[in-house]
């Protein structure tokens, strides 16, 4: 198997060990005797030390005329490499990156491998990038939203019978995970909607849970005016009391779009140390005025 990356700067002992050691699922270990683990920390740490150099061979170190915007943006083993003209990335750039990419073993994926306009838009890691008007958009992926849609109707398939507010549990661990995912990108809009899904399918759950009641009934008792909102929410018991919870609204979480890291900031070097804190200390600001925002009322979220 160490055949096969003698490139890594590894001692080939350790690094075999590293690769078969195996993985464990369920409670149950299994033996890697060839490649890695899907999703296992080992494979991004390998790609990572792979591709390294990739960015010396695609950025010249004398940029001239039509080679000024030559950028590459790695992630693990999915990257992107930016231009002025289709020629310098198909007939210059590209032969480059599949020479040092044959010499590890490895080649381009055809499927994955495109070459587009900024203005077309594209794809990467889960987000699309896209010129609207010389303005630079990024929002969430085509097909994202229906992704988190169908795992919200995968809980309320695979939960059925269960207490009203444990299905709140699990419905909210899935909408806010997708919503915090995509708050730093353009996505209001997209938020909004899956808001608007998921209130058909919550009403069809629980008239399937309750097939004998009418939906007056229903209403009664799963939804209310919780701080001037009507939404679906209830109150359970607790060992301190009993305690509201209600639907998480995605459309709720405010907008924060991502703060660009300093360029020449290392968070190893105590220089930028203070750099680092004030970074820090802005996002506990922010994470703390958010928890407010979602916490207060319908008029206070309108006047702020």
């Amino acid at each position: 198997m160490t055949d096969d990356v003698t490139h890594i700067p590894l001692p080939r002992r350790v690094l075999g060990q590293w690769l078969k050691s195996g993985y464990l699922d369920k409670e149950a270990r299994y033996e890697t005797e060839d490649g890695t683990p899907q999703g296992g920390i080992i494979s991004p740490t390998l790609c990572n030390m792979t591709l390294d150099g990739l960015e010396d061979l695609v950025v010249p170190a004398s940029r001239s005329q039509g080679r000024s915007k030559l950028h590459i943006i790695r992630y693990a083993d999915d990257f992107i490499i930016t231009g002025t003209t289709p020629a310098i990335l198909e007939h210059e750039v590209r032969p480059k990156v599949e020479r040092f990419l044959a010499e590890r073993g490895l080649q381009l994926s055809v499927e994955k491998t495109r070459l587009s306009h900024i203005d077309q838009g594209f794809n990467f890691l889960g987000f699309h990038f896209k010129k609207y008007r010389k303005t630079l958009l990024i929002q969430p992926e085509d097909g994202k939203t229906g992704e988190v849609l169908a795992k919200v109707r995968g809980v309320l398939k695979k939960y059925r019978g269960i207490p009203f507010h444990a299905l709140l549990a699990k419905l909210n661990a899935v909408i806010r995970g997708w919503a915090y995912a995509y708050r730093h990108v353009v996505a209001k809009q997209r938020l909004s909607y899956v808001d608007d899904r998921i209130y058909p399918l919550v009403k069809k759950w629980l008239q399937r849970e309750h097939r004998s009641k009418t939906w007056a009934w229903i209403r009664k008792r799963y939804r209310g005016c919780f701080k001037g909102r009507i939404e679906y929410g209830c109150h359970y018991p607790t060992t301190s009391g009993m305690k509201l919870i209600r639907l998480f609204k995605a459309g709720d979480l405010p907008i924060r779009y991502h703060s660009k890291v300093r360029s020449d900031a290392n968070p190893y070097d105590l220089a930028d140390s203070d750099y680092y804190k004030a970074r820090t200390a802005r996002q506990r600001m922010h994470a703390r005025r958010d928890r407010v925002f979602l916490n207060s009322s319908s008029y206070e979220k309108l006047a702020a």
